[in-house]
């Protein structure tokens, strides 16, 4: 019998590359007007050592430039923040918004956030440029809606690929924690995205890995008992990382002397002293990164930079203006590795050739922590220090932190801020019938089940099953299986409350 050939992964590729391409240009023209922004604030405030009386006009231009950027992000909310967890609920069906508004307002509103010094990250907002390209290809294309979704995820995996030069982590993040899906139209779609982004991005900055940090040696089998503590210590900080992060809209609120569009006032006007006493230090932080591996500061400058980088990273989160909490997290990270490893080389626990791996292996683990996405926290830093001698450190390291996490009832940061965002903002949608769609985990109450077996939410019709290479028309009598990717249309109004049922049937622990 004669077989007909199947164009839809060439469709995807193709699709893929389109995005990638794109989202690579994009984003590395964004990467690169932060540096250079970054390198012109540094030489504003050196400048003004010799030049006193320019820190009025300074000073003066910081709060305009504020009220400018509050005004923008206070009437445009899409743009608030990372933009991670509204693409997250785009995903999922519980958010939308329009690509080309927030393409521009984020691109604009980013380079002026964090080209200014304050201590907020590119790779959200990248994420964020990303899929609004994505989306805009698919709305273009006008291809349907599983497409579209797979569309956003292959540009948010571009973005971040494209920002951290990791493209295998960042299409396991995107999988892993924002879109739930493993489908193979997904994933594939994805690593292209984001393989051809990495390769625009490495024209412009060359091969050198984002945080390439030297090492002297491996990690001693004896000195392994170090990552429990260590693990431990970051879950216990990453916890306290989430819990304050999550009350700031309450801490901001109680300045009722301010308007929500003022708030960037404050991190604008007191990341002034910042610059003036420790310009070094501004930015997202992965230059600090580099600079704490090099010179292994002492144990008060370590403290010092770890209240510094924890208070202000918040501050600046806090103030709704376009940014995120990526690279921020993996410095706090770095830097409370090299303290641990400062201390304990000042108790001769720990010899001082091995201070620059803890910097790394705790980077993994604060974020894994925070994120509770174990897998690409390995992957990432693998990918951005650009060796593979730390795998198993970073593995232990990154378990130990994420289940202390896990014990102290800790969700992953950016789930948690899109349920934040969920309640304050309405669903946009205009369709009738809406398609969501996840991958059956083992074990799951799912998994062996028959179709006619599940009571699905009212409304609902399951419209297909992917099945590795094949598409399978479901009937009562279909047998679900780990690894399913099961396909169902639902009425619009009721199409995050069906969501969140399906996922927990596919994803969740059997309660057999």
């Amino acid at each position: 019998m004669k077989q007909t050939f199947d164009t839809t992964k060439l469709l995807q590729i193709m699709n893929g590359l389109l995005i990638g391409l794109i989202v690579g240009l994009v984003v590395s023209v964004f990467r690169l007007a932060i540096e250079y922004g970054l390198r012109l604030t540094i030489f504003v405030y050196q400048t003004m050592h010799k030049m006193p009386w320019l820190l009025i006009p300074w000073l003066i231009i910081s709060i305009l430039l504020a009220l400018l950027l509050g005004r923008m992000a206070h009437k445009n909310p899409s743009i608030q923040g990372s933009g991670i967890p509204q693409i997250e609920g785009q995903l999922a069906g519980s958010y939308e918004e329009k690509w080309w508004p927030v393409l521009w307002r984020k691109f604009i509103g980013g380079i002026l956030s964090i080209g200014t010094g304050l201590f907020l990250g590119r790779e959200g907002p990248s994420i964020q440029l990303g899929a609004t390209v994505g989306q805009g290809v698919a709305e273009i294309g006008h291809v349907g809606q599983i497409n579209r979704r797979v569309s956003i995820a292959s540009g948010a995996a571009a973005g971040l690929s494209a920002a951290f030069n990791a493209p295998v982590a960042s299409t396991l993040f995107i999988l892993e924690e924002v879109y739930h899906n493993f489908s193979p139209l997904v994933w594939l779609s994805a690593l292209v995205s984001a393989l051809t982004a990495n390769f625009v991005s490495l024209n412009f900055f060359g091969l050198t890995p984002v945080l390439h940090i030297a090492y002297s040696q491996s990690l001693p089998l004896s000195q392994y008992g170090h990552l429990i503590i260590l693990g431990i210590i970051l879950g216990l900080f990453g916890r306290l990382y989430q819990m304050t992060l999550l009350r700031l809209p309450q801490w901001f609120g109680k300045m009722k002397f301010m308007r929500p569009e003022w708030y960037p006032v404050i991190p604008f006007v007191l990341v002034i002293l910042i610059g003036w006493f420790w310009p070094d230090t501004l930015g997202g932080g992965n230059s600090l990164i580099i600079q704490i591996a090099q010179h292994n500061p002492s144990i008060g400058i370590f403290v010092g930079l770890l209240l510094l980088r924890f208070i202000f990273s918040m501050i600046s989160y806090g103030s709704n203006l376009p940014g995120g909490i990526f690279l921020p997290i993996l410095t706090i990270g770095a830097i409370i590795g090299g303290l641990y490893g400062q201390v304990m080389v000042s108790l001769g626990f720990l010899n001082a050739n091995l201070v620059s791996n803890f910097i790394i292996y705790a980077m993994a683990g604060y974020f894994a922590g925070i994120v509770k996405a174990p897998f690409t926290a390995i992957l990432l830093i693998t990918e951005m220090v650009g060796s593979l001698s730390h795998l198993m450190p970073l593995a232990v390291v990154s378990l130990v932190a994420f289940i202390v996490v896990d014990l102290l009832s800790g969700s992953p940061i950016y789930e948690s801020l899109l349920n934040k965002l969920i309640k304050r903002t309405s669903i946009i949608s205009k369709r009738q019938v809406s398609t969501i769609s996840t991958t059956i985990f083992m074990g799951a109450p799912l998994d062996g089940q028959q179709i006619r077996d599940f009571v699905w939410p009212k409304g609902s019709l399951v419209e297909s099953v992917r099945r590795g290479e094949n598409v399978i028309v479901p009937h009562g009598d279909t047998m679900l299986r780990a690894g399913d990717t099961i396909v169902i249309d639902v009425a619009a109004g009721a199409r995050q409350a069906a969501f969140a049922r399906v996922v927990a049937a596919a994803q969740g622990p059997s309660s057999n």
